[in-house]
């Protein structure tokens, strides 16, 4: 049996969800507000080999609820995280900027809480090596943990152990007992894809030497809600938080947030410092107690916050589709930029296909060669778009549109435009 390490704190985990009735994953509570309702939608990066193009797919209710008692915005679990995660599509080290955020975090831990060689760092979902990359290269001792095979087996050739699991409380404990109790664990956007929240919290609070740091990156829900990012919903992603929701979260499995940053990546994310409450290290900082401050004066702790998106997400739909009606009347070719979760989110809600997007381009070969789910529209290679000289280039990745639009600066050549969807339709010469 596992102990609870994080004190006398009642086991809170509901029952599991299903159909009428569903519960909050953290507090139990019974969901009875609608966030927003995206329709039916296939899991955004099972793309479709050409083989089996005439085979059906798993379509999923993309409907999103909010807990009136803890205000976690979340989907139910309709997939196992086994089925979406054991086989992955998402390797990080594909975006340039991505990589660029992870080098200055790993300069700014390593000075802030002074790790050498004798420290020990572990990233929970550490894809294919891209931040530990970095570590390694200082001769900090790291380790990965991964569930997709597929991308710990390019971590690997990095020089990044990895080992192929899915962590969870359980795995916490094993991870202590071979030895590898952090000194900072990492959990770079992974909360999201959590289903056991309370498990996975209470892991951490484990994996934790005593004088241990946490730091998680996740987006900001307060930002998805400001900037219409709905695109951002699938049912990779479980849950949707705000600070407020993250602090009680932590608190309830024995961890303290002591500091947090606001962040551009991801159209507007956080990076929250946690330790366990028993440690007397870090100070609390006025950050925090800002940003709560903050929230509730905008109410994220009022179910009326949440209400009224869905609105502005259908008018976002109209502007997009009218914008591609007009184009193709015009006789304009359209092709995509990135072939991202965001963006298959965004192609099924608004019905988008080649009747609209002749294709789209990824730097990932992963996807090259392969459709996107739903709508079928085939991925190829970035250079498909010098070959066709389409007039508009619409970029699905957005929160990287300047990365997208420095790298492919040369279709203005043949006059070509640039078209982003989120927050609204914007078009860039």
């Amino acid at each position: 049996m596992i102990p609870n390490t994080a004190g006398d704190k009642p086991d809170t985990r509901p029952e599991p969800r299903s159909g009428p009735g569903a519960r909050c994953r953290h507090c139990g509570e019974c969901l009875e507000t609608t966030f927003v309702d995206l329709g039916m939608s296939p899991l955004c990066e099972s793309f479709v080999p050409p083989e089996r193009l005439n085979t059906m797919e798993p379509f999923y209710p993309l409907h999103v609820w909010v807990c009136g008692r803890c205000f976690l915005v979340q989907l139910e679990e309709y997939v196992s995280p086994e089925s979406i995660f054991t086989e992955y599509a998402y390797f990080a080290s594909y975006s340039d900027s991505w990589l660029q955020h992870v080098r200055q975090y790993t300069e700014l831990v390593v000075d802030r809480f002074g790790l050498t060689p004798e420290s020990r760092v572990v990233e929970i979902a550490s894809n294919d090596g891209y931040l530990l990359q970095y570590f390694v290269q200082r001769g900090i001792p790291v380790l990965g943990v991964e569930p997709a095979a597929n991308v710990a087996a390019a971590a690997g050739k990095k020089g990044v152990p990895t080992r192929v699991e899915f962590f969870t409380e359980a795995s916490a404990q094993r991870l202590v007992s071979d030895g590898q109790q952090a000194d900072l664990a990492v959990a770079n956007n992974v909360l999201a894809q959590v289903p056991d929240l309370n498990g996975f919290v209470k892991g951490i609070r484990i994996l934790l030497k005593p004088s241990g740091v946490v730091t998680a990156e996740f987006p900001h829900l307060v930002r998805l809600v400001a900037g219409n990012q709905f695109d951002t919903i699938y049912h990779e992603h479980f849950s949707y938080f705000s600070f407020t929701t993250i602090v009680r979260l932590f608190a309830a499995h024995g961890l303290t947030v002591f500091d947090v940053q606001e962040l551009p990546t991801h159209g507007g994310s956080l990076r929250t410092y946690a330790k366990r409450d028993t440690s007397a290290s870090h100070p609390v900082s006025n950050r925090v107690g800002e940003l709560l401050t903050r929230e509730a004066a905008l109410g994220v702790s009022s179910i009326d916050y949440y209400r009224g998106f869905a609105r502005q997400v259908e008018a976002t739909k109209r502007r997009l589709l009218e914008f591609l009606i007009t184009a193709k009347s015009e006789g304009k070719s359209i092709a995509g930029y990135g072939a991202p979760g965001k963006g298959n989110t965004l192609l099924n809600y608004c019905g988008i296909r080649t009747d609209f997007l002749d294709y789209t381009v990824d730097r990932n070969p992963y996807k090259q060669g392969k459709f996107l789910p739903g709508t079928r529209i085939p991925i190829q290679h970035p250079d498909r778009i010098r070959e066709t000289r389409p007039d508009y280039v619409l970029i699905l990745p957005w929160n990287v549109r300047d990365e997208i639009m420095a790298q492919l600066a040369y279709v203005r050549d043949w006059g070509a435009r640039f078209v982003v969807p989120i927050p609204t339709v914007t078009v860039y010469p």
